[in-house]
């Protein structure tokens, strides 16, 4: 065993120590992060607006401070992004992470001095609980890649901008330098196919001990992996025991994983985003996220169902229950203040507070009412592969208001097959009826005769990866949305 390995064991003792502590006093540090994110920036734009100075609890925080999405938010960011000061937060912003808009293009998220630490100490926690839990260090002495956009950055009235994880690129601890692949060269590369390409070519004769990346593009790297050498990963990588993922579900594409690998691997799970890195797995085995309460975020919570609701209840950490879905609110360290990130999330537990994201409140199917969501898609669907021996690429969801003839409207599931179930039926009827268990919205409308049994479309293989070139979001932090409320995607996908 190396001396990294060594000392690595010991830090990560000392790190999950930490950790437990302040998990074991979730509202009494929430309280604390409130109280230090307002005398902070009360003498901001945006604090001075909300009278700041004059708030002293958090009913008087939510009086002063509305729920706002970027697009609310954006006449302050403008101000920063043209170079002004103390608009939201002390200062100007280290960097701005650039991330696609929808109404208002491009959104440039503000990362600061206070707020870029936490990203950083976030991702090597998860790994060191990992170290802590399992006693296994040996991995830090391999190579390790992270998938990734690429680390250039231009500048904008004095702060550089540039993609989460490009800038992300800049902060690998100096320990890991020398195990950190691709090369910078490679990792510049825009276009993607050519760039999982060179990444193959700079690794492949690697010890690879460590993989992490969104698992739609890490899946694209093991299939030209297993194409250019003719090996399973895993028998490629001999010492490949962990990888990390985040920004979408795993489990639809885990036997795919294990069948390109060759064996189970070790995984953690991540919740980063540009707004912040909210949680991270933290024991395996359990699939709730510990939630990063003192990470200089503030959290709100309001329950879904309620959301677009005239004046929803907004909840603090110590009123949450376990199997609600909710919409995070997050105040932060970069400025952010009542800011809707668009996920929603449900609690798995309260002591300490696990989460998973089980979707977004735009990405739903409620053609009828049903409110379908991501959790319940990708439930059923790990439910039908795991049940058939079947694995799947990719898949996406739509609803067919008008289909032809007299036919009863339904949902049509778009699936890349990577083996096909040997009973179509069987498989298509496992899906229907975990829907149908999961949404009673869903069951009502299947007894009542409003919908039909869904209907799955074959998509042919590399169609997905077609579908995101098309649209300019091939590879990267970019993900296909799981379903969505009407037929844009399904009407390129058609034509696949």
């Amino acid at each position: 065993m190396s001396i990294k390995s060594i000392a690595a064991k010991i830090f990560a003792k000392h790190i999950r120590n930490k950790i437990n502590k302040w998990a074991s006093n979730p509202e009494a540090t929430q309280k604390r992060v409130f109280k230090e994110l307002l005398e902070k920036a009360k003498n901001t734009q945006f604090g001075l607006d909300h009278h700041f100075k004059n708030i002293n609890n958090y009913k008087e925080f939510a009086s002063n401070v509305p729920v706002r999405d970027y697009e609310e938010l954006k006449l302050y960011v403008d101000k920063m992004v043209a170079g002004e000061e103390n608009i939201l937060w002390p200062g100007k912003p280290l960097y701005y992470a650039k991330t696609s808009g929808t109404t208002s293009g491009a959104k440039y998220i503000p990362l600061t001095k206070e707020s870029m630490p936490t990203h950083i100490n976030a991702a090597r926690n998860a790994i060191l609980c990992y170290i802590a839990e399992t006693g296994k260090s040996k991995f830090v002495d391999g190579k390790m890649i992270f998938l990734q956009g690429s680390p250039e950055l231009t500048e904008k009235n004095g702060v550089k901008l540039g993609r989460l994880s490009g800038i992300v690129a800049h902060f690998v601890p100096s320990y890991l330098q020398k195990n950190r692949l691709p090369s910078l060269k490679t990792n510049c590369i825009e276009d993607w196919e050519t760039k999982v390409s060179a990444i193959v070519g700079e690794t492949k004769d690697e010890d690879m001990t460590v993989i992490s990346g969104i698992p739609s593009w890490v899946q694209m790297y093991f299939e030209n992996l297993q194409q250019t050498t003719g090996k399973k990963v895993g028998d490629l990588f001999k010492n490949f025991d962990l990888f990390i993922y985040g920004g979408v579900n795993y489990e639809p594409y885990r036997a795919k994983f294990e069948n390109l690998i060759g064996r189970k691997v070790d995984s953690i799970e991540l919740y980063p985003a540009s707004e912040g890195f909210f949680a991270f797995q933290d024991k395996q085995g359990d699939k709730g996220m510990l939630l990063q309460l003192d990470s200089g975020i503030f959290y709100e919570f309001i329950k879904s169902e309620e959301f677009f609701d005239e004046k929803p209840k907004r909840l603090t950490i110590g009123e949450v229950e376990v199997e609600v879905d909710y919409v995070m609110i997050v105040s932060n360290t970069a400025g952010l203040w009542g800011y809707n990130l668009g996920d929603t999330v449900q609690f798995t537990s309260v002591k300490p507070y696990k989460l998973i994201v089980s979707g977004r409140i735009k990405h739903f199917i409620s053609a009828f009412g049903e409110h379908v969501i991501a959790k319940e898609v990708e439930q059923a669907m790990q439910e039908a592969t795991s049940k058939t021996g079947s694995r799947i690429t990719e898949f996406t969801v739509a609803p067919q208001i008008t289909p032809e003839g007299e036919q009863l409207p339904y949902h049509e599931w778009f699936v890349e097959f990577e083996k096909e179930p040997k009973d179509f039926q069987q498989f298509l009827e496992i899906l229907d009826q975990s829907m149908q268990e999961q949404n009673s919205y869903y069951l009502d409308l299947i007894e009542g005769k409003i919908l039909q049994q869904l209907k799955i479309k074959k998509i042919p293989e590399n169609g997905f990866q077609q579908y995101m070139k098309s649209i300019g979001k091939l590879g990267g932090q970019n993900k296909l949305p799981r379903l969505s409320n009407d037929r844009k995607i399904a009407e390129v996908l058609e034509k696949i």
